[in-house]
């Protein structure tokens, strides 16, 4: 009876549970936010080897 007792009043597993709520919606805010902004960098990304492509005599290649 005292195991049982001791069990629900630890607080432990719910701190652990707790934590892995947060990291796993702190993941899914990052994995949301790089996908709604991944074209947009890789555009700017494109903007600038082309305006770098424009003052070299050498063009460089630049990826899609």
């Amino acid at each position: 009876m005292n195991t049982l007792m001791k069990f629900l009043t630890e607080e432990d597993g719910a701190t652990a549970v707790e934590y892995a709520l947060m990291v796993a919606l702190i993941a899914g805010a990052i994995i949301i936010i790089v996908t709604a902004l991944g074209n947009t960098i890789k555009e700017g990304f494109k903007e600038i080897c082309n305006a770098i492509n424009t003052t070299l005599t050498s063009p460089v290649t630049c990826s899609t």
